[in-house]
């Protein structure tokens, strides 16, 4: 089991465990203030859904993230840090979307008389010290993958050798891993929020979004597989489905805006339209992604990636050997050898 072993791999679990408990305190004290100043049958209205919808993502969010750092720690993997830098960018621009959300909700219930005065007034200093936390951890996650980078790079140089091309197809390799992990956490952000707010229970629809989560997480788990074992045709299986994803969220992000539709999506247009637009270009990346991966295949890449976990000098010497076999340690004993073997003889030698 891996475990961080140099300063620099600390303070990135540090500060996302930091940050997670931080902003969940926050959101937990939002929700739990929103829940307990409802009033009347505000129940089954569409903007009491908003904060437990927030709530749940940014519970997911942060969750996924720390077992994402510790996947990048444990394979060393740069790209996958600098693109944990870049999902704090995404909560950070999904928390300040969420503050005019939850502003609107208020102003809706207040209207119609559902809700206590003064809420927004309590939860608006917490709703705004969200976006400053993840900034600031941003700010700190981005100067410890600096560090990173410079910690894995003679790691990575030796797993892969000093040749260029052998090293962008590897670096093409990690990007494309990398991604398929940020596809799965918004597309599922992305289903969450269409399906608690959106749809109707007693609609086809809601049943065909629920089972979109486990046939996602099915693709993209077998793209990652068929990646490493170079199967050609299980690549263009996969690239064809992304194409299907594709054209589902830029479905839903017209559907979004048509004026028969508009009512269903007010109470999360903004925080849907964040999340489809990034799953857009995320998509478009891993297509590109993939099918770069796929034009490596039988160039010499296959025997870097299978079974890939890289280990620095003291992490072999902790598990006694290189890659689990253990390593020849000379130990050179000087003594004399006396009639029996021991000390103290006429002869010496080397053990």
């Amino acid at each position: 089991m891996y475990k961080p072993n140099s300063p620099w791999t600390w303070a990135l679990v540090s500060v996302s465990l930091v940050q997670a408990a931080i902003v969940l305190g926050f959101e937990a004290y939002a929700f739990a203030k929103f829940q307990t100043s409802l009033q009347g049958d505000s129940g089954g209205s569409n903007p009491t859904h908003t904060i437990p919808t927030f709530l749940a993502l940014y519970i997911f969010g942060f969750l996924y993230q720390l077992v994402l750092v510790y996947d990048a720690l444990r394979l060393k993997n740069t790209i996958q840090v600098i693109g944990l830098c870049v999902y704090n960018v995404g909560l950070l621009v999904y928390a300040a979307v969420q503050m005019d959300q939850i502003q609107e909700a208020v102003t809706e219930l207040s209207q119609k008389q559902q809700i206590e005065p003064g809420v927004w007034e309590n939860e608006r200093p917490y709703l705004i010290a969200i976006p400053c936390v993840i900034a600031l951890g941003t700010l700190a996650m981005c100067i410890i993958a600096w560090k990173l980078y410079d910690e894995f790079a003679w790691t990575i140089y030796k797993h892969i050798s000093a040749d260029l091309r052998m090293k962008r197809r590897y670096l093409t390799f990690q990007i494309y891993i990398a991604l398929l992990k940020f596809d799965f956490f918004f597309f599922l952000g992305f289903t969450i929020q269409f399906v608690v707010v959106v749809v109707k229970h007693n609609n086809s629809e809601f049943y065909l979004t629920i089972a979109a989560i486990p046939v996602t997480i099915i693709i993209l788990i077998m793209a990652g597989y068929f990646t490493r074992k170079e199967s050609t045709p299980g690549m263009l299986a996969i690239i064809i489905l992304y194409f299907a994803g594709l054209a589902y969220f830029l479905f839903k992000l017209v559907r979004m805006y048509q004026p028969g539709r508009k009512m269903d999506y007010d109470p999360v247009r903004r925080p849907l339209t964040t999340f489809a637009v990034i799953t857009v270009i995320l998509i478009i990346l891993t297509i590109v992604n993939a099918c770069m991966c796929t034009a490596n295949f039988g160039r010499g890449l296959k025997p870097h990636i299978a079974g890939r976990k890289l280990e620095s000098e003291e992490e072999k010497f902790a598990n006694g050997g290189v890659n689990g076999v253990e390593m020849m340690r000379p130990n050179y004993n000087y003594g004399y050898a006396g009639p029996q073997g021991g000390s103290g003889g006429g002869r010496m030698t080397i053990d």
